[in-house]
């Protein structure tokens, strides 16, 4: 959603378009957005999706609460989404942070689809990416908006800057497979330029994409 103005400064967009079923969700007042994030005060992508009748799942470490209602169709949860889920010795003596895969989440909230996954994670993107596709979760989400890092490989993606790069590319052509296509992508020019550690000239170190699965009903 946005207005053509608003494109060249807004990163969180969806797509619209008739074929692939968000809008007529959104009319029916049948869609569900997934937000994860690690500790961002910005939640103008979430309220505005909440206002025009989403059912919106904000999941961060740094919410008060365990579950707080914000509004009829805004919950924010004290949860941090990961790649794996934490053992649970480390678990119990944990008593005020909760960390999960999405898997998990899905199964306990007993919600078989995300309409839209919006993901902020600071450079865990890429492990957390890796395991929606090894769980195939992404056949139960219709649209991907990702904030990618490049300043640094990411959490537990190591080796050479050439098989750092194949592993993104990797994710990415898993995601073409899975029948993903890149409908928006937003180069922040406020963040370094720097890729993998490297002063690249007219290049950012943060990017947001988007994809929509064009299965999705």
């Amino acid at each position: 959603m946005g207005t053509d103005s608003s494109l060249a400064s807004n990163p969180w967009l969806v797509c619209l378009d008739d074929r692939f079923g968000l809008i007529h969700q959104i009319r029916n007042k049948q869609c569900r957005l997934y937000s994860l994030g690690l500790g961002s005060d910005d939640i103008h992508f979430e309220t505005s999706m909440a206002n025009n009748g989403c059912e919106v799942h904000r999941f961060d470490p740094s919410v008060k609460s365990a579950h707080i209602l914000e509004s009829h169709r805004f919950w924010h949860h004290r949860v941090s989404i990961d790649w794996r889920d934490p053992h649970p010795a480390v678990a119990a003596q944990k008593t005020h942070s909760n960390t999960r895969k999405l898997r998990s989440i899905l199964d306990e909230f007993g919600h078989h689809k995300i309409d839209v996954l919006k993901a902020d994670l600071e450079s865990a993107e890429w492990k957390v990416l890796e395991n929606l596709i090894l769980e195939d979760v992404l056949d139960q989400i219709g649209q991907l908006i990702f904030e990618i890092h490049l300043h640094w490989p990411g959490f537990e993606v190591s080796g050479n800057d050439s098989s750092v790069v194949r592993f993104w590319y990797s994710l990415f052509k898993e995601l073409e497979w899975k029948n993903f296509r890149l409908f928006y992508s937003y180069k922040d020019l406020s963040k370094p330029q720097r890729f993998l550690k490297k002063d690249i000239l007219n290049a950012s170190s943060c990017y947001t994409l988007s994809w929509v699965n064009t299965r999705w009903k």
